[in-house]
């Protein structure tokens, strides 16, 4: 019973890992970027981040109260974050649309008659 028990959630731990990961959903290349993930990405998805438009002293405020919440920011760091997320997360850039994914039903069309 426990080997069968053990065999399922070792061939599911890979889906639930890809699930967890949040794939469609990736912080953009560029300096910073390794930083954001370790500080951020150990309590949210990068969905919470990437739906995100501020400002750069919107994006200070938000490191500053994470790191308040507990988010492991090294204070030498904090300019980083703010700097990536502020060059990434604009206020200009046009609103978040989250993927469709395959399991969203497809919009209905009027039949012809």
């Amino acid at each position: 019973m426990f080997e069968r028990s053990l065999m399922v959630l070792v061939i599911s731990l890979p889906s639930l890992l890809a699930f967890a990961q949040s794939p469609n959903e990736q912080l953009p290349a560029g300096a910073g970027k390794d930083k954001v993930e370790a500080a951020c990405l150990t309590c949210h998805e990068a969905r919470i981040i990437v739906q995100q438009r501020l400002g750069k002293g919107a994006w200070g405020k938000e490191v500053d109260k994470m790191a308040k919440w507990g988010a492991e920011v090294d204070p030498k760091d904090r300019d980083v974050l703010v700097d990536y997320l502020s060059a990434n997360f604009t206020p200009d850039q046009s609103p978040y649309e989250a993927p469709k994914s395959a399991a969203e039903p497809k919009a209905k069309t009027k039949a012809k008659h």
